[in-house]
């Protein structure tokens, strides 16, 4: 009998362990070696994954659990205590990315639409990445560490605004809600 999906799992772990200690033997975070191995692997490197949609169904189910893992740390106490942070410091980082990104991308002979969607996705960052990489460098309670949190909070919030914003300035009107 033969299991495509579990033959690409062992693809996936072997491949993953031999890049993950290499980069680990030079500092490099761990989940940069599980990106690393996606590019490797995946269909447009070497091709060896063949059920690349079980696959990413997979992952999304990891970020998923990782993000339900580190959201089992935090405190409702806690994050009361970085509101002002989340709200001040989100603010700052997401606005003044979009108008130094966007400006950039405008500069460079770009319509403001897209140099405002540009400023839009370099404002943006993983939460269950960076997450991952203060975890493992013990640094969630660190300064550093609640504040990355703190702004992150903002962009996970902001990202819904911005999507719905989206098609508007993509000039295809509001978004509708409703359903044919």
């Amino acid at each position: 009998m033969h299991f495509p999906l579990l033959q690409d799992l062992l693809i996936f772990m072997g491949f993953s362990a031999i890049v993950v200690y290499a980069l680990q033997r030079i500092r490099l975070p761990s989940i940069l070696g599980f990106l690393v191995t996606g590019i490797l692997i995946g269909p447009h490197g070497l091709g060896l994954v063949s059920e690349s949609e079980q696959i990413e169904l997979i992952s999304e189910i990891g970020v998923i659990l990782l993000l339900f893992v580190i959201g089992m740390e935090l405190s409702i106490k806690h994050l009361a205590s970085i509101k002002n942070t989340v709200f001040i410091g989100g603010s700052l980082q997401v606005g003044l990315t979009v108008l130094v990104a966007g400006s950039g991308y405008y500069f460079l002979g770009n319509s403001w639409e897209e140099s405002l969607f540009v400023g839009f996705l370099f404002s943006l960052s993983s939460t269950a990445i960076v997450l991952k990489v203060l975890q493992d460098r013990n640094e969630m309670s660190a300064p550093q560490g609640r504040n990355a949190l703190a702004i992150l909070i903002f962009q996970d919030i902001i990202v819904v605004p911005m999507m719905l914003f989206t098609p508007i300035i993509a000039g295809q009107g509001a978004m509708s809600l409703e359903v044919s």
